[in-house]
């Protein structure tokens, strides 16, 4: 319900929610949320809504800023939902998410753990590789385009050169095709709502435009758009379709030109990206002679490297394009296998070692049971959502026992985090 008065109060800000809203108390001792508050402020607030347990409130201003506190950069912040920790300073964002990873372990998976060490991103700003926006017709040749409204996702905030997240050349080109699409956007595929992704590659971004039914210029698209390289288009329900440029793309990791296919998924960090799958090969030990299994393995980064160091690896991938991107040019040991986890992981084991890259909801409950079962001797699991990574270590169990434990900064002035857990096991004796 609604507040009854409205008065504005004088509130401590504590702390930070998942979302990235500061956390105060009311005089009652209810929790109170405040949107663009952060740590240490001293906050006049207006209660806008109440619950029986909670509120939520507007910041009205600051009686005493915070010294974590900072003036973002974007013209955007406060109203664009891409990003919610720009006005905190960049070292407060990495210790608060190592606590965000250590209070999750702790109070979701029950785990005996300090906060970890988390690496700070090379690039603070600039570091998408990969960005998606979202393209809305409102009738009459109006459009509008960019991202979900902060607090209201339902509305989309309109989103030119303004971004400070995207790589320079996926901005250069965003920025190239929202002059280049034509009056209602008629260039793009006919649809009430799309999302337009862009994907940085060797030479400029590629496009793939997600919702609607076929139509559009894509030629015309990449006459106008310097830059773009190719574009594809999955209608509503149905299946991706390259419609100009090549259907593979390259992009450079780990030194080595590596095939992206239009749909597939890279971490969109590419400085920290690296450091951290160097991170995730150091603990397979000697590659030599070992059996692999690389799930959830997208285009194969992890598989082509231990490959070419002499292990065998069966990388297992549910999207079709990052499985056609990972079979192209593979190293010989490395076996792709095209489905679901849970359904092929028990054909593929036993294994030395097991790298888990679930996307954000995590494993499916079968497959702690299954790696838990086979007493799989490492497990690296590297994972995007440090409340699903708790759920999950806590249904490995004790026979698995955390060997080391660290967090990455891949989302900088966003409220996201990755985390690389290694786990041995350990026999019933300990």
């Amino acid at each position: 319900m609604r507040d009854p008065t409205g008065e504005p109060l004088e509130l401590e800000i504590r702390d930070l929610t998942v979302r990235g809203e500061g956390i105060g108390s009311l005089p009652d001792g209810r929790t109170v949320f405040v949107p663009n508050a952060v740590p240490g402020d001293r906050a006049r607030v207006r209660v806008v809504e109440e619950k029986a347990r909670f509120a939520r409130g507007e910041l009205l201003g600051l009686a005493r800023p915070s010294a974590e506190r900072r003036d973002p950069r974007c013209s955007l912040f406060g109203r664009c939902g891409g990003c919610q920790l720009q006005h905190l300073r960049y070292q407060s964002q990495v210790e608060w998410k190592a606590r965000r990873i250590g209070e999750s372990l702790r109070r979701i998976g029950g785990l005996e753990v300090q906060d970890p060490p988390v690496e700070p991103s090379p690039l603070e700003w600039g570091y998408r590789n990969r960005m998606s926006f979202t393209l809305r017709r409102l009738g009459r040749g109006r459009i509008v385009a960019g991202l979900h409204r902060a607090g209201l996702p339902g509305r989309i905030v309109s989103v030119s050169d303004e971004c400070v997240l995207p790589e320079s050349p996926v901005l250069q080109v965003w920025t190239a095709l929202r002059a280049a699409w034509g009056p209602g956007a008629e260039l793009l595929p006919p649809g009430r709502e799309l999302r337009l992704t862009l994907r940085r590659a060797l030479d400029g971004a590629a496009l793939v435009v997600e919702g609607g039914r076929p139509g559009g210029s894509a030629e015309q698209l990449m006459e106008r758009v310097p830059g773009l390289v190719s574009v594809a288009h999955r209608p509503t329900g149905g299946s991706l379709l390259h419609l100009a440029g090549p259907s593979s793309t390259k992009d450079r990791w780990f030194g080595e030109e590596v095939p992206v296919s239009s749909g597939a998924f890279l971490q969109v960090n590419r400085e920290l990206g690296e450091v951290l799958q160097r991170a995730v090969l150091g603990e397979m030990g000697n590659p030599s002679g070992l059996r692999v299994v690389d799930a959830y393995c997208g285009v194969g980064a992890f598989g082509r490297r231990l490959a070419r160091h002499g292990a065998a690896v069966v990388g297992i991938e549910l999207d079709g394009d990052a499985v056609d991107a990972a079979r192209t040019e593979a190293p010989k040991g490395l076996e792709i296998l095209h489905g679901r986890v849970e359904a092929l992981l028990p054909a593929a084991l036993p294994a030395d070692r097991v790298i888990l890259n679930p996307p954000r909801q995590g494993l499916d409950p079968s497959v702690p049971v299954l790696l838990r079962e086979r007493q799989v001797p490492r497990i690296v699991y590297v994972s995007c959502d440090p409340a699903t990574l708790a759920r999950d270590l806590a249904r490995l169990g004790a026979r698995y026992r955390v060997r080391s434990l660290r967090g990455y900064d891949l989302f900088p002035q966003t409220t996201h985090v990755e985390t690389v857990v290694v786990l041995d096991h350990v026999s019933p004796t300990g």
